[in-house]
């Protein structure tokens, strides 16, 4: 079993300019099957001379039957892009494009309601599935390792970086997923500590939460019901209010954003906090029973 892709994924990736040309080949040479591509004017090509390439993602559908998209197009198209694969059934649209307009989002997260397709994303890292060779996005796939700790961040970097930790432990991973740190997206802490909760093959999880909004205090309400272990980190604990730290959405703009509050809540929560994201890898062992 897996959280959100695995050996069943067929993906289609809509915009192959060279961005996304690029990661598509890599999650093609990490396994991953990618059955459709999107890009206009492109129609009737074949991407790597053997995935079809469409105009259209619902003629792309009809033809390939995805299960998940990727979006690599460009911000200014980019909600149009996700509403597209929205309208054709698409379960899973992950949207790694950064600068998505925040009205933009508003619309798209309003057009999601009722409908049979979850989110991830915009401006996040993916998903990937390590035992399932499943990798849908930017990350780096040759630092995971399969295993049975879920991981959750809203930092692509940060993801990357816990997962070195865990793999250099010999700790490895069910299905890592970045959230993305935009301040409008679709899938949230709570949706994949959810997910990962159920998942008979995950045994713990890490969440790296930053400063900005309320999303890891949701978290911490979730985190009280769970049976499963959750590390969790905070990062900007240094950063000054008001001023935006690397994410649109990670700024502090009142006592809930501070990293102090979140830190707080998870712990009051049950959760293990690893005080800097340097010790992720080293709390993780101690939660799992492992010994240097």
């Amino acid at each position: 079993m897996s959280v959100l892709v695995g050996k069943n994924t067929r993906l289609l990736v809509q915009g192959l300019g060279r961005e996304g040309s690029f990661h598509a080949g890599r999650c093609r040479a990490y396994g991953t099957n990618m059955v459709a591509g999107i890009h206009p004017g492109r129609g009737g090509t074949r991407f790597e001379d053997s995935v079809p390439v469409f105009e259209s993602v619902r003629e792309a559908v009809d033809a390939t039957d995805p299960n998940v998209g990727l979006v690599f197009v460009p911000a200014p198209a980019a909600a149009d892009a996700i509403v597209e694969q929205i309208d054709a059934g698409l379960p899973l649209v992950v949207s790694i494009t950064e600068g998505i307009p925040v009205l933009d989002m508003v619309k798209v997260r309003a057009y999601l309601e009722g409908k049979r397709t979850r989110l991830l994303g915009a401006n996040c890292p993916g998903v990937i599935t390590p035992g399932e060779h499943a990798k849908v996005g930017i990350m780096p796939g040759d630092i995971h390792k399969p295993g049975r700790v879920g991981v959750v961040s809203r930092s692509g970097t940060l993801t990357y970086e816990a997962v070195v930790q865990l793999s250099s432990l010999g700790i490895g991973q069910s299905t890592c997923v970045g959230i993305g740190g935009d301040p409008i997206n679709g899938t949230s802490f709570v949706d994949v500590l959810k997910l990962f909760e159920a998942d008979r093959d995950t045994d713990a999880v890490v969440m790296i939460g930053e400063i900005g909004g309320t999303r890891e205090q949701e978290a911490a309400e979730f985190i009280r019901s769970m049976k499963k272990p959750v590390i969790a980190t905070i990062v900007g604990q240094t950063a000054p209010p008001g001023r935006r730290m690397g994410h649109a959405g990670a700024i502090i703009t009142g006592k809930a954003a501070l990293a102090s509050e979140k830190i707080a809540a998870l712990k009051a929560a049950g959760a293990h906090i690893a005080d800097s994201p340097a010790d992720i890898g080293k709390v993780t062992r101690e939660v799992l029973g492992h010994q240097d």
